[in-house]
């Protein structure tokens, strides 16, 4: 009798009953819009994105919804299953290309030897695991024909970490410019094309015809990254006056991936190396790479992935493993799956000397399932070939639901916050060897080119790695609606007037950002925030924590005219530095740049440029000395630093003379006195050791006893041809060194001494930076997520 009405069911859906492309894209539609409503709802609790919508495909699929017969009717026919691998084959496409357009191709070269490790470590376990599962599965299932490829999809199971999954649970726990979780993703990134190599590999050996597939499939694949290599410059020249590129040459490169990626299908292979390879080795600088990085990542995230992992969970059906031998398989599965993952990652954290809790939580995260395994499921690397059905649904049901399990366990742990701690905020505390990420903020084009020679200083260590960010700051005006619907703009207009806002300006600042990575390869993020000035500077706050920088630079509100005079240049720029200065998650630099006659360019200049570094003690000197041992680093720069020395000892504690002090604060004014000398002598002569010594930089000691002799000693050292002076804002406090020196200060956001220098009155025609070292308080760490 069931199979009788098997019979029948299978002949109603031999035909079908609505148009498979509506139901398709009615799937779609119900998949986006209940996975945005779990989102909302899950959001607070903690829970990622791809839990929420894979979820939301469950709820969608034969698991609920589609256990009513009409709507199994409409979504469920004869050839729908074909629009379904379609589209996720067009989601695939997309989301894999646009993650090799954002991997950070520094770190990954840096840190290759760490990732391969962790990946290596469960890919390793994994093949070993997979022989006795498989041996078990054979005697369950009687398989008596293809068991080698049985075996790849053990292996794949077991040893695959879905890099999809793991870079938005990251990304949305804001965790992704971590150390920890640019570990987590690029592990799994190697898992991921590990696995396919090896799947692929052992594939094409096994016979004539899957050799000439795979070599077909290389050699379009070699193609498409020669065309990719020409294509951008190409087209980086025709917009050589717009910001990006018109919509027809993004559908061109889009329409050529589709193409070559369908010839690698074709060949009998998956396309998703084929993809990221692409978007891996497309060129960085210019507007084709923003372009795309502009256009695809809104939809890949809002759209792409919330669909591919929706589909994922649509084709689960609970019923399924209700039998009892099913059941038991799929918890012994998904068992030996996490434990697996999890010692083998362990093992490798445990001989890489990373701590055990971060190792537990990588080892967590590397258990995401959910890409590769799942086109193995679906499509198995044999020609013409599908799995039974109870085969199918067990390792279909295994990856669903160990990626629904562990996704709400890992972002709980996440939402902890205790991996989240936004480290290092101070330059004195980073090695300058490690690297160092900054925020420069910009109002106007001229802002850029002072940036841009600072940048290109602090990247002269050939040791050490620079992740700037340039933001534009635009001020948000009055909203302006336009009466143009989308179809009436002209290629290449936006329909959002956000990227509008800041006029010409947006275009000089992207040219000369342009120029500058093409010239001295240094890739310079650029990103801008448009933002009323009075919560302005929370945003630049806010963005410091997430891209997790060491510092901010600033530009001074005045700029210098031709005449040497000093005049304002936008009105408000001095009150949000003030408050960013006053509530910033890291220190805090104001450059002054001087144009022509301060700091250029080291990159590609012939001359050697001179830089004085004034150290009078204190945190915010130790933070400029340390700014300025990236800076000397480079071949083109020669750094001298003038330490200012109290010449009269007796007249350093004078000020804790007062009869109206008591003991117990004049005894601790002098703890703290000393404690600070202590750590200026210990970081000072630790730069002598390193540096001076061994000629990279000079060290001159000034002695003074008062405000006038300083200003003496400074005139005299600002005689030479300085290009650039470094200072930090606060020097010692109450310092007898820089006595008087307040009664004529203009701007304390500089200190007394940057004050002094960015006057018209010191006859100074160099470039200016002030910094200040970031003061842990319980104001700062209100802006820190928990």
């Amino acid at each position: 009798m069931e199979k009788m009405e098997a019979a029948e069911k299978a002949t109603c859906r031999s035909v079908d009953n609505f148009n498979p492309l509506i139901t398709t894209i009615f799937q779609v539609s119900c998949i986006l819009v209940i996975s945005h409503m779990f989102h909302i709802l899950l959001k607070p609790l903690g829970q990622p994105g791809p839990f929420a919508q894979l979820l939301a495909g469950v709820v969608v699929g034969p698991t609920l919804l589609s256990r009513i017969r009409r709507v199994e009717d409409f979504f469920i026919q004869a050839s729908s299953a074909e629009y379904y691998m379609f589209f996720s084959f067009l989601c695939r496409m997309l989301f894999m290309f646009s993650i090799g357009l954002e991997t950070d191709i520094p770190y990954l070269k840096r840190n290759i030897r760490v990732v391969s490790i962790v990946a290596g470590g469960g890919i390793i376990l994994a093949s070993i695991c997979a022989a006795p599962l498989l041996w078990l599965l054979i005697k369950v299932f009687t398989v008596t024909k293809s068991r080698f490829p049985f075996y790849l999809l053990i292996f794949t199971v077991l040893a695959n970490s879905a890099s999809p999954v793991v870079i938005r649970m990251i990304a949305e726990s804001k965790f992704d410019n971590a150390d920890l979780g640019r570990l987590a993703i690029y592990s799994s990134l190697i898992s991921e094309m590990s696995c396919v190599a090896f799947v692929a590999t052992l594939t094409a050996c096994s016979s004539t015809i899957r050799l000439v597939g795979a070599i077909i499939a290389t050699l379009v694949t070699v193609l498409l990254i020669f065309l990719n290599n020409y294509l951008p410059f190409f087209f980086n020249k025709r917009n050589r006056h717009n910001r990006f590129l018109t919509n027809s040459e993004l559908f061109l490169i889009i329409f050529i991936l589709l193409a070559i990626s369908l010839l690698v299908e074709s060949a009998g292979y998956t396309a998703i190396t084929c993809c990221f390879l692409a978007g891996l080795m497309f060129p960085r600088e210019g507007k084709t790479c923003r372009t795309l990085l502009h256009k695809l990542t809104y939809a890949v995230n809002t759209f792409v992935l919330p669909v591919y992992f929706g589909y994922t969970g649509f084709q689960f059906n609970i019923s399924k493993i209700f039998n009892k031998l099913t059941l038991i398989l799929t918890v012994l599965i998904i068992l030996l799956s996490a434990g697996t993952k999890i010692v083998a990652t362990l093992a490798a954290c445990y001989y890489l000397k990373i701590p055990r809790n971060e190792s537990l939580i990588l080892s967590f995260l590397l258990n995401m399932k959910g890409n590769y395994d799942l086109i193995i499921i679906n499509s198995p690397p044999v020609p013409k070939m599908l799995w039974e059905n109870d085969i199918h649904d067990l390792f279909l049901s295994v990856v669903v639901l160990k990626t629904l399990i562990l996704a709400s366990v890992v972002a709980i742990w996440l939402n902890r916050g205790e991996f989240c701690a936004h480290y290092p905020t101070t330059l004195e505390i980073l090695n300058p060897e490690s690297e160092l990420r900054m925020l420069a903020c910009a109002y106007i084009p001229r802002h850029v080119s002072g940036y841009l020679s600072l940048i290109s200083a602090l990247s002269g260590c050939p040791n050490a790695t620079l992740n700037p960010y340039v933001a534009h700051l635009v001020e948000l005006p009055k909203k302006k609606k336009s009466k143009l619907m989308y179809h009436q703009l002209e290629d290449g207009d936006q329909y959002s007037d956000d990227e509008e806002y800041g006029g010409n300006d947006v275009v000089q600042i992207t040219n000369a950002l342009d120029s500058f990575i093409s010239e001295t390869k240094i890739p310079a993020h650029e990103a801008k925030i448009v933002s009323s000035f009075l919560t302005i500077n929370q945003d630049v706050c806010n963005g410091a924590v997430d891209l997790r920088v060491s510092i901010i630079v600033l530009p001074f509100h005045k700029h210098q005219r031709v005449d040497g005079k000093m005049e304002n240049s936008m009105e408000g720029i001095r009150t949000i530095n003030q408050k960013v200065i006053r509530h910033a998650p890291c220190s805090v630099g104001i450059f002054l740049d001087r144009g022509q006659t301060g700091f250029q360019q080291p990159h590609g200049s012939l001359s050697v440029q001179n830089i004085a570094t004034f150290f009078f003690g204190g945190p915010d000197d130790r933070e400029a000395l340390a700014c300025s041992k990236r800076i000397l680093m480079h071949s083109q720069v020669s750094l001298t630093v003038f330490r200012f020395i109290q010449s009269n000892s007796s007249i350093q504690n004078s000020w804790i003379s007062d009869a109206s002090h008591k003991d117990e604060e004049v005894v601790m004014a002098i703890s703290s006195i000393g404690t600070e000398n202590e750590m200026d002598n210990v970081f000072v002569d630790t730069f002598c050791n390193r540096y001076v010594a061994q000629g990279k930089a000079s060290l001159i000691e000034k002695y003074v006893s008062d405000g006038a002799e300083t200003l003496v000693a400074l005139r005299g050292i600002l005689d030479n041809m300085y290009s650039l002076v470094i200072v930090g804002k606060g020097g010692r406090a109450n310092s007898s060194l820089t006595i008087g020196m307040s009664d004529w200060e203009e701007c304390p956001e500089l200190g007394l001494v940057g004050d002094l220098l960015a006057s018209s009155e010191m006859n100074f025609n160099g470039s200016l930076l002030v910094i200040q070292q970031h003061r842990h308080s319980e104001e700062d760490e209100a802006l820190i997520p928990p």
